[in-house]
């Protein structure tokens, strides 16, 4: 099994990322922070939108493996675990090592709801 990284210039950093350990991003005005399985927030200096670009420019096909939801997140669809759709959360996690819950608004949590059930990820 081959790992597909992904890179990111963080000011003087070049950072580089196995995607399957890449659990979700955060947009945070002109930054993104970058949330991996082992609970590292990482910084990069690109604005969510620029950030999904760049996914999608380096990984092509399996960028699909990560789904925008709303204006602030990316999630990795192979984390998500738990959609509560009353609480307005969603939770991932690989059901071993983390747990994270981020706020999401009801209408983002019903289209992942629906594309989850469509797609049985």
């Amino acid at each position: 099994m081959t790992q597909q990284r992904v890179y990111f210039n963080s000011r003087d950093k070049l950072i580089r990322l196995d995607i399957q350990k890449i659990v979700y991003f955060e947009g945070d005005g002109n930054y993104t922070y970058i949330v991996t399985a082992n609970k590292q927030k990482v910084c990069v200096t690109l604005n969510l939108s620029h950030t999904e670009e760049a996914l999608a420019k380096q990984l092509g096909s399996n960028a699909n493996q990560f789904m925008r939801i709303g204006k602030r997140f990316i999630v990795n669809m192979n984390y998500i675990y738990q959609i509560d759709i009353q609480k307005q959360t969603l939770m991932l996690s690989d059901c071993d090592h983390f747990l994270f819950q981020i706020p999401v608004s009801k209408e983002a949590l019903k289209a992942v709801k629906e594309l989850v059930i469509q797609t049985k990820i």
